[in-house]
C-alpha cells in the first residue's frame, strides 16, 4: 500500500458544518501546492461536504474513510 506524506493534520470533530470546510479552505490557504492535508470530522455531513468542496475548489480528494465515530478524508493542495 502507498503511504502518503501527510504535512499537515486538522482536528474538526465536534464541529458542524460549515466549520470543517472553513478550518480546511483556511489550512490550505496555509500550504504550497501538492502538500498534503489530512482532516478528522464527527459531522456525518462531512462527507458530502467535502467532496463537494474538493469538486468545486479543484484540490483532488486522494481518500476518505470512516470509522464508527469518525470520517478522515486527505486532501491534496492544488
Amino acid at each position: 500500500m502507498n503511504t502518503l506524506n501527510i504535512n499537515k493534520e486538522l482536528d474538526v470533530k465536534g464541529l458542524n458544518c460549515p466549520l470543517p470546510i472553513l478550518r480546511a479552505k483556511k489550512a490550505l490557504a496555509d500550504m504550497e501546492s501538492g502538500q498534503v492535508l489530512r482532516i478528522v470530522a464527527t459531522d456525518p455531513g462531512s462527507v458530502k461536504d467535502f467532496a463537494a468542496f474538493c469538486r468545486q475548489t479543484g484540490n483532488p480528494l486522494l481518500g476518505s474513510e470512516e470509522t464508527a465515530s469518525t470520517f478522515t478524508f486527505t486532501i491534496s493542495k492544488r
